[in-house]
């Protein structure tokens, strides 16, 4: 399982430029996830590692060797689609073997890698099922076992769980998480749900406009983001941000533009006694967590996240609470400074 490395890749469709220069080193046996919004260009990041796409510039490195100019057949790599793109009349049995029966395998041979895919994806009740009769979760966990009979240099996931609904979601992220663990192969994986991210990834790499705007682990991006873009992309609530102008009660280092405080790190006090007054707009209850939204005039709302239920209500005055060390504070190109800085 050699590595994968990105040397100042680009790619161009006609004139528009969509992956802008990309460096990245992903280890042996990693689980990296690429996450951005619609357009960042993740999913051609994905698909020109897979060779499915034509890299413009610069080079892909499997392990020593260049694999720029390789076509898909010859890197090794497995890929799982969003769209599972299973053969109907075929059993899931057969199925999984597929690819193993393609390439003229003996049937021991094949029986032995099929058995011990279904037994890794718990798939062994299904093995004389269509895909007709399965579950999305289920059919999902078919197209992975159909990549894992391969012995791949590397998965790759584009968007995998997007067709799944939420109970499942949640159900095939286990199961991916426990496949990483019982594998221990090189996984890169794109998704537009954070979420996935934060709980899946080694580390995850931030994409903005076909550039790289931060690579870390999931509590380096939450805890230090590089920049306001991250910032607020990592995070559910996302980060409030204040422009420094709005609030010139919050002492900040002469660059500051804006400085931003997760939810979480904000406590209510009573109107007066905090850093900013405001008034209760609206409460989200979600059981565990109340999202309270308070407007705060010219600064605009702030999201603040209370745990379990609380008394107020819309139109009470509050105030916000919150410490220099949870304050995030950027320079006028969105830029991370300390808040200790001068």
């Amino acid at each position: 399982m050699p590595s994968i490395t990105l040397k100042a890749v680009e790619k161009w469709f006609g004139d528009a430029q969509v992956i802008k220069g990309v460096d990245l080193a992903i280890e042996e046996g990693e689980f990296v996830i690429f996450v951005g919004p619609s357009g960042c260009g993740k999913s051609t990041l994905l698909r020109m590692i897979a060779g499915l796409e034509e890299t413009s510039r610069g080079q892909i490195l499997i392990g020593d060797r260049d694999a720029t100019a390789e076509p898909p057949s010859k890197r090794g790599l497995a890929m799982v689609f969003q769209s599972y793109a299973l053969y109907p009349h075929m059993s899931v049995r057969d199925n999984v073997g597929f690819p193993l029966k393609s390439a003229g395998l003996p049937k021991t041979e094949i029986d032995a890698k099929v058995g011990e895919a279904a037994r890794v994806l718990k798939l062994d009740a299904y093995m004389d099922r269509r895909p007709k009769d399965l579950s999305g979760g289920q059919r999902q966990r078919v197209a992975i076992g159909r990549s894992i009979v391969r012995d791949p240099t590397a998965f790759l996931f584009d968007e995998p769980l997007s067709n799944l609904d939420a109970a499942l979601r949640v159900e095939m992220r286990y199961e991916i998480a426990k496949l990483h663990q019982t594998l221990k192969s090189t996984m890169i994986y794109v998704t537009h749900d954070q979420v996935e991210a934060m709980t899946l990834a080694d580390r995850i790499v931030v994409l903005e406009f076909g550039k790289v705007a931060q690579v870390g682990s999931p509590r380096q991006l939450y805890e230090k983001p590089a920049n306001l873009f991250v910032a607020q992309f990592i995070g559910s609530p996302r980060m409030n941000v204040v422009d420094a102008a709005a609030a010139p009660q919050v002492d900040l280092p002469p660059r500051a533009s804006a400085f931003g405080v997760r939810p979480e790190h904000i406590t209510l006090v009573d109107a007066g006694t905090g850093r900013i007054d405001g008034i209760v707009d609206v409460l989200e209850y979600l059981g565990a967590d109340t999202f309270v939204i308070v407007s705060c005039g010219a600064i605009g709302q702030l999201t603040v996240r209370v745990s379990g239920s609380t008394s107020l209500r819309p139109g009470d005055a509050v105030g916000l609470r919150f410490e220099d060390e949870h304050m995030h504070v950027f320079d006028a190109k969105g830029l991370s400074l300390s808040v200790h800085s001068s």
